[in-house]
C-alpha cells in the first residue's frame, strides 16, 4: 500500500513540474552568426507546446516565419527542427523560465553555419 502511494505521489509530482515548463507563446530576441562572416539579427519563435511535442514557426520577425517540421522538449531541453526547401535549421536549445538560450546549426547549398541564439517570452 505504502508502495502505491509513493509512485502515485511521484507521478502527481512529475506532472506538475512537467506543467512548469510550458513554452507556448511567442518569444522574441537576437541571434549571432559565428565566424569570420559574423553576422547578428533578431528572432521570432512562435511555439506551442502539446505534451513534450512543440509546433509553430521561427524567423526574424512575424512577417517571415518558417514551420518547425519537428520539435521536442525533455525536462529544460529544446530541439526543433525546420526544414525549407534550401535550408534546415536544427536547434539545441534551453529554457529557464522565461529564457531560452542555445545553437541553431543552419544548412543551406552544402554549407554549414553556426548561431547563438537568445530570446525571452514577448509580455
Amino acid at each position: 500500500m505504502r508502495t502505491i502511494f509513493s509512485i502515485l505521489a511521484l507521478g502527481a509530482l512529475a506532472l506538475v513540474a512537467f506543467a512548469d515548463t510550458n513554452v507556448t507563446g511567442k518569444w522574441t530576441g537576437s541571434f549571432k552568426i559565428a565566424g569570420p562572416e559574423s553576422e547578428t539579427g533578431t528572432a521570432f519563435l512562435m511555439l506551442k507546446q502539446s505534451g513534450s511535442d512543440i509546433s509553430g514557426t521561427v524567423g526574424p520577425d512575424e512577417g517571415e516565419q518558417h514551420t518547425i517540421t519537428k520539435g521536442k522538449i525533455e525536462g529544460d531541453k529544446i530541439t526543433l527542427l525546420v526544414e525549407d526547401e534550401d535550408h534546415t535549421i536544427k536547434f539545441d536549445l534551453v529554457v529557464a523560465g522565461d529564457r531560452i538560450t542555445g545553437d541553431a546549426n543552419i544548412s543551406r547549398e552544402g554549407q554549414t553555419k553556426q548561431a547563438k541564439i537568445e530570446v525571452t517570452r514577448a509580455k
